[in-house]
């Protein structure tokens, strides 16, 4: 639900005063802050505590108010188009384009009626994996934990709420949107939704059209959805997933057939839908190489107690080996690096991005000159960074021993994951099934909890390890979806993802559900985003009596 000042009178209506004198001044509060206030003043303050939003709408631009997610609130991660909002992908370079047309996800969302309140911030065109790598600054996690509830916000630490769709899982966990878009590279989703404690879907690659999506990594990036339960999740997944013949990379019809097929026998077995479900059918593989040293005790510890809870209801938990995983997180920057340096070629000055006029005393005859100034200008320090170590890789000295090599990786990835798997793989000319295998893999979503703005794991390497538990699925392409799981020893939220066979997107939300339902999670955090609006009014209200 969208937590509107308005929203909030309906969903606490006002009572007589008659009985306390405070619950009657409070009310009055609330109406004189709706009478001042606008819906997008409202957004804004919200915003201005977390930076979530980037650009919001100044009037509402639903084409059809009756459509059957017109009670949904969406936000829209800054690097995939509309046509109403600015698509600036947090740079210089874009930073003043508007798209002429909606990305096909946006226009699904508009044709069922979704409510898109704003685009959300992200790291400089999908490139970070805390968003810090921003010029409109970074996302602060909306999260508070237990041990900061009567701390005022202003003093409360300042931690990442991820990235790189940072903005979008901010914005759901602070109750701006009920869902938000964002994109999936390496982890872009799942690791600030396990950050910020909001559900994070990456679907199947191809199965939800890139057209519209400003390309970071074409043959990784993917269409994420958050939300603040997997039925949300679910619900906004259904309404963009379809067959795009705009994009090349979109799984065909029939493709699509042959997944649900494979998995619907499986699903049939699976009653997720009462309060005691039975997954004695279901085989949960626990890939050992998930669980490195680097891995924080209390994650292991969160994600020992899903596994028992699953355990409990019939589940078989089967350890696997998934040789390559080492080598993921090496082969993806390559790729993504050199992908990107080749997408980012563009950018110059003259067919697209923001020109930098030159300096006094260059010769401005000279292309290259323009081309530099702008590029150097308008990308920021860690773009740069990327394109520079992509463009080594496509060299001829550098090729082979790199990007042919992390290819081959990749190729060993996926052949790892679909031996892994019970059902087979259904982009494979003559798929073959595996009766010993597993239906899904369970693994925490990251190594640690939301680290600190200020802390040494923003900075050096720190950022680019925090991807090495998303990467693997990635580069496979496969369905996977963080679900929170409870907390880490200091408050703050722990992830777990689940990891399915191409096409099983259902069977992963399915599994996602159960595990969200038996969640142990203190019922006290479920009214987070009511909490955190809540104070925001009251900071308004005092500075109001202030003035």
């Amino acid at each position: 639900m969208h937590l509107s000042v308005g929203g909030l009178a309906r969903v606490y209506p006002p009572r007589s005063c008659g009985t306390s004198c405070t619950r009657s001044l409070a009310t009055s509060h609330l109406r004189r802050s709706a009478t001042i206030h606008t819906e997008h003043a409202h957004w804004q303050l919200l915003n201005k505590s977390t930076n979530a939003l980037v650009s919001i709408p100044t009037k509402n631009h639903n084409p059809n108010p009756h459509g059957p997610l017109s009670h949904l609130t969406v936000a829209v991660k800054d690097n995939i188009c509309t046509t109403h909002l600015p698509t600036t992908c947090s740079s210089s370079m874009l930073r003043h384009f508007t798209s002429p047309f909606d990305a096909t996800a946006v226009e699904l969302l508009k044709a069922t009626g979704a409510n898109i309140i704003g685009k959300a911030n992200c790291d400089e065109f999908g490139m970070g994996s805390l968003n810090v790598n921003s010029i409109h600054g970074p996302v602060v996690n909306p999260y508070h934990s237990p041990n900061e509830k009567h701390i005022p916000r202003a003093e409360r630490e300042k931690r990442s709420a991820g990235g790189s769709s940072g903005g979008s899982a901010a914005a759901v966990a602070a109750g701006l949107c009920d869902a938000a878009l964002g994109t999936d590279t390496g982890g872009s989703v799942r690791l600030p939704a396990s950050y910020c404690g909001v559900t994070g879907l990456k679907p199947s690659y191809g199965l939800i059209s890139r057209w519209g999506v400003v390309s970071f990594a074409d043959s990784l990036d993917c269409v994420g959805v958050f939300g603040k339960s997997m039925d949300t999740v679910k619900t906004v997944f259904d309404s963009i997933s379809s067959y795009d013949p705009k994009d090349p990379t979109a799984a065909t019809p029939h493709t699509r057939e042959r997944a649900k097929n494979s998995a619907e026998s499986l699903l049939s077995t699976l009653d997720t839908n009462s309060s005691d479900p039975d997954l004695s059918s279901l085989r949960i593989g626990i890939p050992q190489e998930y669980f490195p040293s680097e891995l924080n005790t209390t994650i292991v510890t969160a994600v020992r107690k899903v596994l028992e809870r699953l355990s409990s209801l019939g589940a078989q938990l089967i350890p696997v080996s998934l040789p390559s995983t080492p080598y993921a997180l090496s082969a993806y920057y390559v790729i993504a690096s050199a992908e990107a340096s080749s997408n980012l070629a563009r950018y110059d000055g003259v067919q697209y991005g923001t020109r930098s006029p030159l300096p006094p005393g260059v010769d401005k005859s000279k292309p290259g000159n323009v081309y530099a100034h702008t590029r150097s200008a308008g990308f920021g320090v860690e773009v740069q960074k990327r394109i520079l170590l992509g463009t080594y890789a496509l060299t001829a000295d550098a090729f082979d021993n790199y990007f042919l090599q992390a290819q081959r990786v990749r190729q060993q990835i996926k052949t790892d994951f679909n031996s892994a798997f019970r059902v087979p793989n259904a982009q494979l000319s003559n798929p073959s099934p595996n009766p010993d295998g597993v239906d899904i893999l369970l693994h925490p979503s990251a190594i640690r909890s939301a680290p600190r703005l200020n802390s040494d794991a923003v900075s050096g390497l720190g950022p680019y390890l925090q991807d090495v538990m998303t990467v693997p699925a990635s580069l496979a392409g496969l369905p996977a979806v963080s679900v929170p799981a409870g907390l880490a020893a200091d408050g703050w939220p722990v992830g777990v993802s689940v990891v399915g066979q191409w096409g099983s997107d259902e069977l992963v939300m399915c599994v996602g559900k159960v595990i969200e339902r038996t969640s142990n999670e203190d019922n006290s955090d479920s009214n987070f985003a009511f909490d955190f609006a809540f104070e925001a009014i009251v900071d308004v209200i005092n500075e109001l009596d202030a003035t």
